[in-house]
């Protein structure tokens, strides 16, 4: 899948990030639906950037996103450390999804949502349609939790495409999303948004962290606290290393500030 380099934005461990706010971020989508324009947008924090710190092929698929934006604290705090961005709020992907919902609504302008399953789903929808009521949902597609054939992809995209959806919301989980995005960005001509777990956040099924821990950076206690088996390689593991390597960034190491702009060998991974 031929790209033209690298996205703009600073270096993170490798990862071009934006140092953007909710309003250039939401007017970027929005733009980009008005014109039906393929723009891959993610919301990365701390385990996000790591994906592609120890995935050199994934660290490609993320620098030829549109728009990465500063989901986690940890991320905002090093782009203003090192890039002096003067960020004063990150962009949380569950709320940047309702802002772009909003504008979706005031614009009349079609989302979708792909991934999570048919209980997260259902809720999913009926909250936002109670949030929003102009806001013009047209097509609801679980993920299928498996690598799919071709076929298959070919099918999930003909209805998404059919249905009119103009901004497209993936949940499939941390990479998978990603790579979701990456594989369908010259497929789909519209926005498409990996947000994670804001489907679970915004249905009710998963609880978020209360305000004060959001604000700290400590968000990750909360949902390891939430879900311990999961999540604790990706927290015990990530974060130490993370706060590490951003040391040696800082310290001007020339390998953490690289952005590596050849295309890898691509495997075909096709998530759905």
């Amino acid at each position: 899948m031929t790209r033209v380099g690298p996205k703009a934005g600073v270096s993170v461990l490798g990862i071009n990030v934006d140092p953007i706010d909710y309003t250039s971020a939401v007017a970027a989508i929005i733009s980009a639906a008005k014109d039906g324009r393929s723009f891959g947008v993610t919301a990365l924090a701390v385990h996000g950037i790591m994906t592609g710190v120890l995935d050199r092929e994934h660290r490609y698929r993320l620098n030829q996103f549109s728009l990465v934006v500063p989901d986690g604290q940890p991320v905002r705090w090093a782009l203003n450390a090192r890039h002096r961005a003067r960020l004063r709020d990150r962009v949380y992907g569950p709320k940047l999804m309702l802002a772009v919902c909003e504008a979706a609504a005031n614009e009349g302008i079609p989302v979708g949502l792909f991934g999570s399953s048919p209980e997260v789903l259902k809720p999913l929808a009926t909250n936002l349609g109670r949030r929003l009521p102009a806001l013009k949902i047209v097509c609801t597609i679980p993920s299928r939790f498996r690598r799919v054939s071709e076929e298959e992809r070919d099918e999930q995209l003909r209805e998404i495409k059919d249905t009119g959806t103009r901004i497209l919301f993936v949940a499939l989980g941390c990479p998978r999303q990603e790579v979701w995005v990456y594989e369908n960005l010259t497929r789909l001509s519209m926005p498409m948004l990996a947000v994670g777990a804001a489907f679970d956040f915004h249905a009710g099924t998963l609880s978020q962290a209360p305000a004060f821990l959001q604000r700290a950076g400590l968000e990750w206690a909360y949902r390891l606290a939430k879900e311990p088996r999961r999540l604790w390689r990706r927290y015990v593991l990530l974060n130490p290393a993370y706060l590490s390597l951003l040391l040696l960034q800082l310290l001007r190491f020339p390998r953490w500030d690289r952005v590596d702009v050849g295309e890898p060998p691509t495997r075909d991974l096709r998530f759905g």
